[in-house]
């Protein structure tokens, strides 16, 4: 498996949705999402996004990604001094499935809308080595415009199903964002502070993958050196200059950020996590958990049950019927 797939492996995304936005004559919105990712699919015309004062225009066949954004604006190039208004993606689509957007004009761009939920603690590091927007909208390649227009003929056929609907949805998301991100690495200038510059590195490239692909095997500098292919300092030098961390550091934040998912996740007693993400004890692994998150292992699964639960029952509905019985 290549490096990329395995610093992906444990990033899942899920409760996608997809929405189609059918966009007439001159017309903008704004649009609030807090801790999602979206992606856009250009099936026709084009459009200007902005994003945190960053605004790319993106024409048919493009697909960008917006890695963290809490509010966008998309508008036809002619509604750039226009108020945007509010996109309510609450409200029942159309007879052909679309939100209309500015309706009694002429179509002027069809566009796909995906949005994802995702493992916010797991993925951090990955997020925050992304730009607003990715990729270069300017640089669509052929394969590129192939995976838009055969992702929107995936869901024109979902739109027919309910079984396994979501599933497929946050695969195809998922297959999006590798899409994404392999043509921002590509892409990635040599003279750049991005860690995710040690992916395209063919020494560091082997040392990230073999953490991520056994992170409780007793790691060393050295070991990891001569997966490398490197000596000790120089592996130990490089390795910090590109990812910004000595390696044992990244390691560690990498084991603790897979075992704090094992905990939310509730499938593992805390030994077998210590164990999984290579901790000698429980109570090394404890103390090591405790000094990141603020809180043992035991009590960072409780603490997610209960948010969990009042989640699933903000009222306390069930908590009430239970005690009337």
């Amino acid at each position: 498996m290549d490096t990329l797939s395995r610093l992906l492996e444990n990033v899942h995304l899920y409760d996608s949705k997809y929405y189609r936005l059918q966009a007439c004559g001159q017309w903008s919105y704004t649009l609030t999402k807090q801790d999602t990712i979206l992606f856009y699919l250009v099936e026709s015309g084009s459009f200007t996004i902005a994003v945190n004062g960053i605004s790319r225009q993106i024409h048919r066949g493009d697909m960008i990604m917006i890695p963290d954004s809490y509010q966008h604006v998309c508008y036809e190039p002619g509604s750039a001094n226009k108020a945007a208004s509010p996109l309510d993606l609450t409200r029942q689509p159309g007879e052909n499935g679309s939100f209309v957007i500015n309706p009694g004009h002429p179509e002027t761009a069809s566009i796909v809308l995906i949005e994802c939920r995702y493992d916010r603690e797991i993925t951090r590091p990955l997020l925050t080595a992304l730009p607003t927007i990715l990729p270069d909208a300017e640089s669509s390649s052929p394969s590129r415009v192939k995976t838009v227009e055969c992702s929107c003929q995936v869901l024109r056929v979902e739109t027919e199903h309910q079984i396994g609907k979501t599933a497929t949805v946050n695969h195809l998301a998922s297959i999006l964002m590798i899409e994404c991100l392999r043509a921002h690495i590509e892409q990635l200038p040599e003279a750049t502070d991005s860690w995710l510059m040690a992916v395209k590195d063919p020494y560091l490239a082997k040392a990230l993958a073999v953490m991520h692909d056994a992170p409780n095997e007793n790691w060393t500098i050295h070991k990891l050196a001569e997966v490398a292919g490197m000596s000790r300092s120089s592996f130990a030098e490089r390795f910090k200059q590109v990812v910004g961390v000595p390696p044992l550091t990244y390691l560690i934040d990498y084991r603790l950020r897979l075992a704090a998912r094992y905990l939310r996740l509730q499938q593992n007693s805390i030994s077998r996590i210590s164990e999984l993400v290579g901790y000698a004890s429980d109570s090394t692994f404890s103390q090591a958990f405790k000094r990141v998150y603020g809180l043992s292992p035991r009590a960072y699964r409780q603490n997610f049950q209960q948010h969990q639960a009042q989640q699933d029952d903000p009222a306390g509905l069930k908590t009430l019927t239970r005690s009337e019985d």
